[in-house]
């Protein structure tokens, strides 16, 4: 693939933070996971020239020192060239057009920003017929969804979104197996971020959106995914539990919910008397030093069989007298280097959700397949994760409106009541 475009240079991207390196639980070393792995894609012949774009240019000459130190010094044959957009002391909110205009049709773009921007930058590079990644939530607006469905289709060009834990192989094994069990009758799912998530998102933290599309999303697209052709959500009421965020030290703005849950009505596709019923919580005011930076598990039971996971807890704790007690997962990206000295992450899921965007680009542009082929292999696609959206939005509406909100099929869209 001749190039790609990342957008944004923060955390997930580069590990810098603006205020420093990362601390999450994801990386044994503050390096990231969007930058980290295209660096080595490059090094594996996969994709060749790289740019950023972001709001400011004033922070790259420390991001580069950054990825030097932590990247570039850690590891054998890794470029860390990228160009950057836009220039050293400008500031501009819509420096991703400039970047994107100089883009050649089926080239890629990576998007890791604040959830209310997805839409417009996957827009853009859409209409520019440019292969798209972008972070979850796809979109915040089911409305916004179907519209990069629609674009995706009309440009034929690859729209995923970076639903990562699909790759993770404890959630892929629990799937199949759900498989088994026959009719769906309840999920509850749970994930957490410790308060200090607060200050790193204070910038957009109950402004320009919440913490169920930033966490929850990850789990409702996993029992999508379980369900996918099998049931179908039908009606979504929210609750939210507030007075954490707003205090002090964090004081962020009045409407900032500490903790939300979906309550989610399911039917089945395959017989009428069967319904089955969706709880997916997420919140990020969790105790601050739980030895884990993302509590995450949950509970699936169907008609003849349940299934439980925990994936904060993999049986592998490390304690260290000033830390106290933490719980690592190597899993999702490995940063120890091979014993040649070679960045060894490749089987991470962090990686691998990224390398099949990649993959499934180049295919494209090969002339091998085609972007609705992916649609059929289970992939988290911009097609196969709509209604992840709309009980999103919908939880959203119920919140703000204190109904319950209604999804429906008319024709071929999903639309919300």
């Amino acid at each position: 693939m001749a190039g790609s475009l990342q957008k944004l240079n923060g955390e997930y991207t580069t590990g810098w933070t603006g205020s420093g390196a990362s601390k999450s639980d994801k990386k044994a070393c503050p390096i990231g996971v969007v930058g980290l792995t295209l660096f080595d894609l490059r090094r594996l012949g996969k994709v060749d020239q790289l740019a950023m774009a972001s709001v400011s240019g004033s922070k790259y000459p420390e991001i580069r020192a950054h990825l030097q130190e932590n990247i570039a010094n850690v590891y054998k044959d890794m470029d860390i060239s990228f160009d950057s957009y836009p220039g050293p002391d400008e500031r501009n909110p819509e420096a991703y057009k400039g970047a994107i205009d100089k883009m050649s049709p089926g080239e890629a773009v990576i998007i890791f920003t604040p959830d209310s921007t997805h839409y417009p930058i996957a827009k853009y590079a859409l209409e520019h017929k440019l292969h798209v990644l972008v972070t979850k939530p796809a979109t915040q607006l089911l409305s916004h969804h179907t519209d990069l469905i629609k674009l995706a289709k009309e440009n034929n060009v690859v729209c995923m979104v970076e639903h990562h834990k699909r790759y993770d192989p404890v959630y892929s094994d629990a799937r199949a197996r759900a498989a088994t069990l026959g009719e769906f009758n309840f999920f509850n799912a749970w994930m957490s971020q410790p308060k200090s998530q607060l200050e790193t998102f204070k910038a957009w933290a109950g402004k320009d959106s919440d913490i169920s599309y930033y966490l929850s999303s990850h789990h409702i697209d996993i029992c999508c995914w379980i369900l996918q052709d099998k049931a179908v959500p039908t009606r979504v009421t929210a609750s939210a539990a507030t007075g954490i965020a707003t205090s002090e030290p964090y004081n962020c703005v009045p409407q900032t919910e500490d903790t939300i849950t979906l309550l989610v009505d399911w039917q089945s596709l395959q017989d009428p008397k069967y319904k089955g019923t969706g709880v997916y919580t997420a919140s990020w005011t969790a105790p601050l030093k739980s030895g884990v930076h993302s509590a995450q598990h949950w509970y699936y039971m169907a008609e003849k069989g349940d299934i439980n996971v925990d994936q904060a807890h993999r049986g592998y704790d490390v304690t260290v007298d000033e830390a106290g007690k933490s719980w690592f997962n190597p899993f999702y990206m490995k940063y120890s280097p091979s014993p040649d000295g070679y960045f060894d992450g490749q089987r991470g899921y962090g990686y691998i959700s990224i390398e099949k965007f990649v993959d499934a680009a180049r295919s494209v542009n090969a002339g091998a397949a085609r972007p609705e082929d992916f649609d059929k292999q289970g992939l988290p696609t911009i097609a196969n994760t709509v209604l992840t959206t709309a009980i999103l939005n919908a939880g959203r509406i119920s919140l703000d409106e204190k109904r319950p909100v209604g999804i429906k099929r008319e024709g071929e869209l999903w639309v919300l009541e």
